[in-house]
């Protein structure tokens, strides 16, 4: 299976490479703009309507944001996402399927959230369409039935996250930086999650979603004058609410630079952030020059950060830096995925690069070129109505001039040199910065300690914890007891020698793509074969391995494998490896490491790695050393939910990380049945 995963993320990944653009436009006369002013009202209950008119198409779009400061939800984090996630599903007078036909019929688009919606359609149906919006918004159906499904599929999707290492490194540093009582800081568990009821759910819906808080922002094929009498006949009933304010205070930047570091034991990289607070305001005369700062640090392809980590020494996909300009506090940030074996040299680049643009100048022609790539960008994106409408709401949410967006050009450009330096010595921290690292300690810790920077230790939820302690395996544990502990977890070695063929339908998801059915197959004299199938696509990828030989299949295209592909496959040609394992001269036990908190001993064979539960026996992982766009990385696969089917347990649920979290159910086993020798043709 990890072979077949690995291609599918390399071609995913080569896929979206392609669509970015990596070229810095040239600098050029500046261009005259001239934004169009929006027509607005208000209505009695507070509710601010802009509408910006533009006919050259027969559509018409529509945006509510409801503007409440952040608050805290304490021990019922989450509630604000799950209020979001039932509403959308009809109103007291329309069912779920009936509104969301009408949607359909129209061939609109509504969508309701917590922080507001959208609706968009053809001129002659957005009468209706916004009708139905409002509706939806104002009078929104909370039911027990789709409350409790939502309920259920958030705690899933929490469970199905538990090993995502980006997924740990954002909640710590979070935490961290803010505060667990802070609404920036603090996160969603299970258990927050089951203490809100349908009755929280209602009760918050009333206090925060409320006009007189509220946006409305409309664009597309319509007169103002129709858009008003459309707006005052839907929300003009809207009732104002009476959102509470509550102030938090400001968090600190730590008194020194510090690690903080998270053991994540079966990490195959380290994520690294070094963070530092910041106030930024978009009427600050810093603004601009914090931009263009950030840019050339590491906001573009370009940048010092992702030249120096991913161009010079190859150690990532990518390194960035971003810096939040909001009404609240925020932070700086510069994050990366590195390999573990390049993690304290990263955060000693991460750190000169900081320092560089804090004590030299930057050259003027990387300055230049950072501010024609601004303003191209700002040209482009001014040519469409709703960002001319976007650019009006941040006019009133920021309190910015009146002519701000007229004077941007002209603000970009007046950004010197200098400038550049001040602000990065005034935002971005050096002796003041926490290096949040979430990685394998048993791999990483020893070299950072050498860096002589201070580590503090955490747990996954960002509380204080003692230095991970390598655990020691006793002598006796061979391969062969660890090996004979599985087999009589699985229902002993007579039953699995039993098995000759074994076969699995798996289904998962991918984020913007169609869901895909995997289909794997095994026979014991050495015989493999996987399919994945997209949805109204059909096969996409196959890969066949049949004794010595073998081929992969991708868009049409066939490929032998080479001797050498199939030798690292080894260990996938038996329906379960450990038969092979069993006779494997290299085979040793390295040590004793936790896989979602649960001992595991190593059983390393070549360059792949197993994980059997101490407890149990049970294999809760695999690791192989692969080549990825010439790096090398740990690609971890983990099984959970042991079934047993024909007198032997199998993983009905199998994760793999392929640069996005792939969860694999597996919906059909069958052993010793449905595998000819023709299906590895």
């Amino acid at each position: 299976m990890k072979k077949i995963l690995l291609a599918l993320s390399i071609f995913l990944t080569i896929s979206m490479q392609a669509q970015v653009d990596r070229s810095q436009p040239k600098p050029g006369p500046a261009p005259k703009i001239n934004i169009g002013k929006p027509q607005s009202f208000k209505l009695s209950n507070g509710l601010t309507v802009l509408v910006v008119e533009n006919h050259k198409l027969p559509r018409v779009s529509a945006t509510l944001t409801i503007d409440n400061a952040p608050f805290a939800e304490g021990s019922k984090a989450g509630l604000s996402m799950l209020t979001g996630s039932v509403m959308g599903n009809g109103t007291s007078k329309i069912s779920k399927d009936a509104y969301n036909e009408e949607v359909e019929f129209y061939g609109a688009n509504v969508n309701l959230h917590v922080g507001g919606g959208y609706a968009s359609s053809l001129t002659k149906y957005f009468p209706r369409v916004l009708e139905l919006m409002a509706q939806g918004a104002i009078d929104p159906l909370f039911s027990q039935v789709e409350f409790d499904k939502e309920k259920e599929k958030q705690i899933e999707a929490l469970k199905a996250d538990e090993k995502n290492v980006t997924s740990t490194s954002n909640r710590v540093r979070n935490v961290l930086a803010y505060g667990k009582n802070h609404p920036s800081g603090e996160y969603v568990t299970e258990e927050t999650l089951k203490n809100i009821s349908l009755a929280d759910v209602k009760q918050h819906y009333a206090n925060f979603f409320s006009p007189n808080n509220a946006y409305l922002i409309i664009t597309g094929d319509i007169k103002f004058a129709d858009a008003k009498k459309l707006v005052e006949k839907n929300f003009g009933k809207w009732k104002k609410g009476n959102s509470p304010k509550i102030e938090y205070p400001d968090p600190k930047d730590v008194q020194y630079t510090q690690i903080n570091f998270v053991d994540m034991p079966n990490a195959v990289q380290s994520e690294i952030a070094l963070i530092n607070m910041n106030k930024l305001r978009m009427t600050d005369k810093d603004y601009f020059a914090v931009l263009l700062a950030n840019q050339i640090l590491g906001g573009d392809f370009n940048s010092y950060l992702n030249m120096n980590l991913r161009e010079a020494h190859g150690w990532t996909y990518g390194a960035r830096s971003s810096i939040g300009a909001t009404r609240y506090v925020s932070t700086f940030r510069a994050a990366s995925s590195v390999r573990n074996a390049v993690t304290d040299s990263a955060v000693v680049e991460f750190l000169k690069e900081v320092k560089r643009i804090r004590t030299e100048k930057v050259d003027p022609q990387m300055l230049a070129d950072t501010k024609a790539g601004y303003i191209g960008q700002f040209v482009m994106d001014i040519e469409e109505p709703q960002t001319v409408a976007r650019l009006a709401l941040n006019t009133l949410l920021h309190k910015l001039p009146d002519n701000f967006y007229e004077n941007y050009i002209a603000s970009i450009n007046a950004v010197t040199v200098e400038d550049i330096q001040r602000v990065a010595n005034k935002y971005f921290s050096y002796d003041n910065s926490r290096i949040v690292v979430v990685g394998k300690g048993s791999d990483v810790i020893g070299p950072l300690e050498k860096l002589n920077i201070p580590i503090f230790y955490f747990d996954k939820y960002g509380n204080p914890t003692e230095k991970p302690q390598a655990k020691k395996v006793d002598a006796s544990v061979t391969p062969k007891v660890v090996l004979d502990n599985f087999m009589k977890a699985i229902g002993g070695a007579d039953a699995v020698k039993q098995v000759k063929t074994i076969s699995f339908i798996g289904k998962t998801s991918i984020p913007g793509a169609p869901a895909p059915i995997i289909i794997t197959m095994k026979k014991a004299e050495g015989k493999f074969l996987q399919d994945i199938a997209m949805e109204g696509m059909g096969s996409v990828q196959k890969q066949v391995i049949n004794g010595d030989k073998g081929y992969m299949t991708a868009q049409g295209a066939k490929q032998n494998l080479t001797a050498d592909d199939v030798k690292d496959a080894k260990y996938d040609l038996a329906p379960f490896a450990e038969t092979l394992l069993m006779n494997a001269s290299d085979a040793t036990v390295t040590g004793i490491e936790a896989v979602d908190g649960k001992d595991c001993y190593v059983l390393k064979a070549g360059d792949s790695s197993f994980f059997y539960e101490v407890a149990t026996g049970l294999k809760l992982a695999e690791g192989k050393e692969v080549e990825m766009m010439g790096q090398k990385a740990t690609q971890m696969t983990y099984y959970s939910d042991y079934k047993t089917v024909k007198g032997v347990k199998v993983p009905h649920r199998i994760s793999q990380n392929v640069g996005f979290d792939l969860n694999i159910t597996v919906t059909e086993v069958k052993i010793n049945e449905g595998v000819a020798d023709s299906d590895f043709k």
